[in-house]
């Protein structure tokens, strides 16, 4: 095998090699750290993706590095990397004065850098940094912003209106099966070809999509705006076998029949050819629609028909100035000392589901080393407290009510739980059993109650009043509270002590001294690292389609951006983070 390990870095070399051009470049240049770096890491992942056989390719190693060089240096266009190579005097130090052409990248980047590998070599660097003492790993900061994905805006499918669709279909379908059944029946077709009377396959969530559907019709006509239609239909048993059999039995009758199946305009169909011809148009749009389901799965309601994986989410940069959707992904950083220790992609448009694998995969590549977690009020969640909670790990995350808690109404809230006093405690089972509301009545605990949402089970107790008759602030207690209608209601309270306390916790982190300086280094370091991507290196879209290749796109991104950080702190040019004077 080629050792383009040696070869790369010039090592046993018997020879003296020397560029004339070198001595041009400044010793300072940050592509003398970016191969000093390098000649550190292990490429055997990497290199066990070439053969030994046949002609001898460029070096992977050095196309990696050109790569890396050019993220360093704000280019991600493969045009404009192979251009350099031919006029930029460090692009072509590193190559060794070979010019590979764009399909050498091309192939690299799609064939055989794959995410597992490039990952493995960022964590390499990441551990050399540990060493050098520039970062712990026992603090993450984290933080998301949204990247337009290399996708059609206007190539949308939408959950609601699949949904819309696929009930008039099985409307149709229904219909069909009808038709069908008459007509074999009344034909005679039944008994001769011993043919079963075929029954309508049931499809679970389709009635409260279709109460939806209703209500929004009757919300058009009242000129008011429409209610999400983003009910999850199970499709499991939309099943166009079924329908394919009765279309085969009907082409079974009109071959031993002699029927005639009509064809062209002008001629009268027979009824047996307008099922069959029904029949073949629903199996086809049934599988159309399953398919656009599968694709979609259940954690979306939209996707692009030029880049699957990417969803539809309402962006900052609105061109339009409507509040339009846009293809993209949600980009993940987490970061010590302006280092992106990890990088997170996903089409989640919320940053609820990005916290635990961003964990799970420091857990991965740095067991036992986390200590603390920082990160604003989107990942503010009791399935993310309690995943940290259980793992032993402080969470610094600023509650979603942090700036209303600053307000006077906050505490005037009435029908609000922690606004209400405490009439008696259970001290066995650590529980609130009675609460006093602003009346003076009694909230009595009558039970609980669990919700379980993508997996995870919340409990919530529930608190009744024995009776709000004549109580004067029915108005400010009860929710959306109507005279005529809820002139007999009583107040009934459900609330989660689970997760009120680990907020409490969380809340007594972020306000303590430590909590504040957290705040300040998140704020720069983080949201700054998002600023430098989308404002100075000009990256507000990816390049490439697909969440492999777009992951793989912002790895090769977060590793130059390290190097050129890396090569800052060698040079003295920057210094860690040093708290504010208050």
């Amino acid at each position: 095998m080629y050792n383009h390990y040696n070869e790369f870095f010039e090592l046993e070399q018997q020879k003296i090699k020397l560029y004339l051009y070198e001595s041009r470049i400044p010793n300072s240049d940050p592509v003398y750290t970016l191969k000093k770096v390098m000649e550190k890491l292990e490429f055997d992942k990497l290199l066990d993706r070439y053969s030994h056989l046949g002609r001898k390719g460029y070096n992977p190693i050095m196309i990696y590095a050109l790569i890396l060089y050019a993220n360093m240096r704000g280019v991600r266009a493969v045009d404009k990397i192979v251009a350099l190579c031919k006029r930029d005097i460090c692009f072509i130090w590193l190559a060794q004065g070979q010019t590979p052409s764009r399909d050498v990248f091309y192939d690299f980047m799609n064939k055989k850098a794959t995410v597992s590998i490039v990952e493995d070599l960022h964590y390499q660097f990441i551990k050399l940094l540990k060493d050098k003492g520039y970062i712990t790993l026992k603090t993450l900061f984290l933080d998301g912003t949204k990247l337009e994905a290399n996708a059609n805006r206007y190539t949308f499918v939408w959950r609601g209106t699949l949904n819309s669709n696929l009930l008039k279909l099985l409307d149709k379908i229904n219909l069909s099966y009808d038709n069908y059944n008459k007509f074999i029946s009344s034909t005679g077709y039944m008994v001769k070809y011993n043919l079963p009377e075929e029954e309508m396959f049931i499809v679970e969530g389709s009635d409260k999509v279709r109460e939806k559907i209703q209500k929004n019709n009757e919300r058009k006509r009242n000129n008011k705006k429409k209610i999400a239609n983003n009910g999850l239909i199970k499709i499991d048993n939309m099943c166009p076998l079924k329908l394919l059999s009765m279309h085969k039995n009907l082409l079974t009758i009109c071959t031993e029949e002699n029927i005639v199946l009509s064809k062209g305009r002008g001629q009268r169909k027979p009824q047996i050819q307008k099922i069959y011809e029904s029949l073949e148009e629903c199996g086809e749009r049934l599988l159309k629609y399953k398919e656009a389901f599968e694709i979609m799965g259940t954690d979306r309601n939209s996707y692009s028909k030029t880049d699957l994986d990417a969803t539809f989410m309402r962006m900052k940069e609105d061109h339009m100035m409507n509040g339009q959707l846009k293809p993209a992904y949600n980009v993940q950083f987490a970061v010590e000392n302006y280092f992106i220790i990890h990088t997170h992609v996903s089409n989640d448009r919320t940053d609820y589901n990005t916290l635990i694998p961003v964990v799970e995969k420091h857990k991965l590549h740095f067991p036992k080393l986390l200590e603390e977690f920082v990160a604003d009020s989107g990942y503010c969640s009791e399935k993310n407290l309690s995943y940290l909670s259980e793992n032993e790990i402080q969470a610094y995350i600023k509650l979603q009510e942090h700036e209303k808690k600053k307000e006077k109404k906050y505490y005037q809230d009435i029908s609000k739980h922690y606004n209400m006093e405490i009439a008696a405690y259970d001290n066995e089972n650590d529980r609130v059993d009675v609460y006093k509301c602003h009346e003076g009545r009694l909230l009595r605990r009558t039970g609980n109650e669990k919700q379980i949402r993508d997996g995870f089970e919340r409990t919530f107790d529930v608190y009744t009043c024995d009776s709000c008759d004549t109580c004067t602030s029915k108005d400010r207690c009860l929710y959306k509270y109507d005279s005529t209608k809820d002139a007999t209601k009583n107040k009934v309270m459900k609330v989660n002590h689970k997760w009120d306390a680990l907020k409490r916790e969380s809340e007594q982190n972020v306000l303590s001294e430590i909590g504040i300086y957290y705040r300040q280094v998140r704020s720069i370091q983080t949201e700054g690292s998002f600023g430098d991507m989308k404002h100075n290196h000009h990256i507000r879209q990816f390049n490439h389609r697909g969440e492999e290749k777009v992951r793989l796109e912002m790895l090769f991104y977060a590793f130059g951006r390290n190097l050129m950080k890396y090569h800052r702190f060698e040079e003295k040019e920057l210094k860690s983070f040093e708290k504010k004077a208050s």
